[in-house]
């Protein structure tokens, strides 16, 4: 790996960026920025679709949007249990990328993954930053600017509103290449995911913040800290 990135997405399975800043990457991605997609799992418990389905459906997404690199740690979905070998690949992962922002989900969601997934990035890129901290491939720490939190299933208070109005078709095509979690239909189990109101939810979430910065559509961050400037990179 030896590409770097302006800003680092992490997921607990792939689709999880895509519902809740898929905008901010489109967005980022068309100014010029650098964006990669860190998965921590290959989603094989999902209940419906395959690990290889779901990997080409990613792959389509991050076309859309613009991702210019695409990770898979491979972790066992439901296993995300921030063992020192976890928290090691994804510290690694970050050293190596060197981003200048990091965005994973908001510490509060209906999904365990999820929840972990926060918790994990937030300890690696702690232990990104110090020096002493050794990881399977010998990296330079690096210490990432922010850290910013992404809703999924919820809607809460966010610090950050950002105007992805233009953008946003992209975000509901890319969303759209999920047809193995959004489709309902013969063979399909029924999901939350693949419910006629979830992605309407997604959109009128997305409405609602938009509407609080006097835009179409935008997608709303949540900082740890204080928050030190206006845009994200």
């Amino acid at each position: 790996m030896s590409k770097t990135a302006d800003i680092l997405f992490f997921g607990a399975h792939p689709d999880d960026v895509e519902i809740g800043v898929g905008g901010i990457v489109a967005k980022h991605a068309a100014n010029g920025y650098s964006v990669a997609i860190c998965h921590l799992t290959d989603a094989e418990l999902s209940s419906n679709g395959t690990v290889e389905r779901r990997r080409q459906e990613a792959e389509e997404a991050a076309k859309i949007l613009g991702v210019s690199l695409s990770i898979r740690l491979g972790f066992p979905d439901r296993g995300l249990t921030g063992s020192k070998e976890q928290l090691l690949k994804i510290t690694q992962v970050i050293r190596q990328l060197r981003p200048r922002v990091i965005l994973a989900p908001y510490w509060q969601d209906r999904h365990p993954d999820h929840v972990a997934c926060s918790r994990m990035v937030k300890e690696a890129a702690f232990d990104a930053g110090i020096q002493k901290r050794e990881t399977p491939v010998d990296e330079p720490a690096h210490r990432t600017q922010q850290i910013y939190y992404y809703f999924i299933n919820n809607i809460d208070q966010a610090d950050i509103i950002v105007d992805v109005s233009d953008v946003y078709e992209k975000k509901s095509r890319a969303l759209l290449s999920y047809n193995s979690q959004f489709s309902s239909g013969k063979g399909q189990i029924s999901t939350p995911l693949n419910q006629p109101t979830y992605l309407a939810m997604i959109r009128g979430r997305d409405q609602l913040w938009g509407h609080q910065i006097g835009a179409l559509y935008g997608e709303g961050l949540v900082s740890a800290g204080p928050i030190k400037k206006e845009l994200l990179v």
